[in-house]
């Protein structure tokens, strides 16, 4: 079984426990992902299984044969791969599902995705600089400030915290906690919140205690 699945990031909501207490919770929607192709370790020089997940206008096809994967390749967007383990028989056109995974409620997860993007932003959003006072006499506000460090030619160092793009980056949040399963939506129900907005692809793979 894999020990990874993707999934798309539906929403938050909230679950209650068996005590009723209040659960915050991110759902990760696990369908419309298909195998489109296999690679082995002979051929390839290593295992794993590309997956694929199926454009809006096909996910109501009534058949996703090998064949039809192959005639349909443009077909699928978001083209991802994940490590075959020894022993994991996938064949193309295989409808992944949460069965495939080695996941169980009351496991810990990690979540890998993409953060919302926030544009072009200065240093005090970035990076949480305090800014000058906001007087009508201050001529600092939120800029950033000096950046020479008095050395040779005024020469600015490496790695120094400037304006620039925000968000977007690829980030990963452990220690996560599988609250449910919904085996018939296809649906994971994950404690707290996972990287990326809307439709964002999530990586879930089980974290090793």
């Amino acid at each position: 079984m894999l020990n990874s699945i993707l999934g798309t990031k539906i929403g938050m909501t909230q679950v209650f426990d068996k005590n009723g207490n209040r659960i915050p919770v991110t759902v990760v929607d696990i369908n419309n992902w298909f195998v489109t192709q296999v690679k082995s370790a002979e051929k390839d020089g290593y295992a794993a299984v590309q997956v694929g997940l199926v454009r809006n206008g096909l996910r109501d096809a009534a058949e996703f044969s090998p064949a039809w994967v192959k005639d349909k390749a443009g077909s699928f967007t978001r083209i991802k791969e994940l490590v075959l383990p020894e022993g994991t028989d996938l064949a193309i056109g295989h409808k992944m599902t949460i069965a495939d995974a080695a996941l169980q409620e009351g496991d810990v997860v990690s979540a890998t995705g993409t953060s919302i993007g926030k544009g072009f932003q200065g240093v005090v959003k970035r990076w949480g600089f305090a800014g000058g006072p906001a007087a009508h006499g201050s001529k600092f506000h939120r800029k950033p400030g000096s950046s020479g460090f008095l050395r040779r030619q005024g020469e600015v160092m490496k790695g120094k915290k400037f304006p620039g793009h925000m968000g977007a980056d690829q980030r990963t949040v452990r220690g996560l906690t599988i609250v449910h399963i919904d085996h018939d939506k296809g649906c994971l129900f994950i404690k707290g919140a996972l990287p990326g907005k809307k439709d964002t692809v999530i990586l879930v793979r089980k974290q090793e205690k």
